[in-house]
């Protein structure tokens, strides 16, 4: 598997430093390289880009800190800090960062910190692929969706809808974070606001998704992989 990283700090040198290590590691792709909280933050948060899975991330940052941007997150992407001070640590590892890289560092801890992430994504994947429903809390009740049943899941702000044989259920999550628990043998992110299940598509015409009578765009960062999943002719 590949894993996408992002990478915000906004000493050049450090950047330069982890720049080079992804670049040593087969398993590790470079996408976004940005010396500012607020860019990461803009583009985390509004877009959930599908080429991110996982960020490097600096603490002391001008305007905006790593802590801050952490926190506003919540969780949706694995998190490696990248910093030369040892005291934010424990503030840290409280926001539940992957791991904590303490400048300066060789290849080997850096290698370290990353096939863990590595191996808590394949975990769970593994768990998705060997389950055949989710429970979502919905109306104060936890209930039961069976993969099957999943059309297709839309964003809503702060909230996530499926659309399902048994209607729309509206769930208070993020889409990045209902992407990594959906098996992605079947389940394929098309557009920053769109997660389809491909057993459930009609037809594909003009880069259009049909699926149930919803027209669902497939936008152009994510329509390679999207493609490479079909089963085509």
């Amino acid at each position: 598997m590949e894993i996408n990283c992002m990478v915000v700090d906004d000493d050049e040198i450090s950047r330069l430093l982890v720049k080079k290590f992804i670049d040593k590691t087969d398993f590790l792709k470079l996408t976004y390289e940005l010396d500012s909280a607020v860019e990461a933050s803009n583009i985390l948060m509004n877009e959930a880009p599908s080429d991110v899975d996982l960020v490097f991330l600096d603490v002391e940052i001008p305007e905006m800190s790593g802590i801050d941007l952490m926190q506003s997150l919540n969780n949706s992407y694995p998190i490696i800090m990248v910093t030369s001070k040892e005291e934010y640590a424990i503030q840290a590892f409280e926001g539940n960062v992957n791991d904590y890289l303490v400048k300066p560092f060789e290849y080997s801890r850096f290698l370290k910190a990353v096939v863990k992430v590595k191996e808590q994504i394949e975990k769970e994947q593994i768990i998705a692929e060997s389950n055949i429903d989710i429970f979502v809390k919905s109306d104060s009740k936890l209930e039961r969706l069976e993969y099957d049943g999943i059309f297709f899941v839309e964003a809503l702000a702060d909230y996530v809808i499926f659309n399902t044989v048994k209607g729309k259920k509206i769930v208070h999550h993020t889409m990045k974070g209902i992407e990594k628990r959906l098996p992605n043998s079947t389940f394929v992110r098309v557009h920053r606001s769109y997660i389809v299940n491909l057993k459930k598509i009609d037809f594909l015409e003009d880069m259009q998704i049909h699926i149930n009578e919803k027209i669902i765009p497939v936008g152009s960062s994510y329509k390679e992989k999207f493609l490479s999943n079909l089963n085509l002719l």
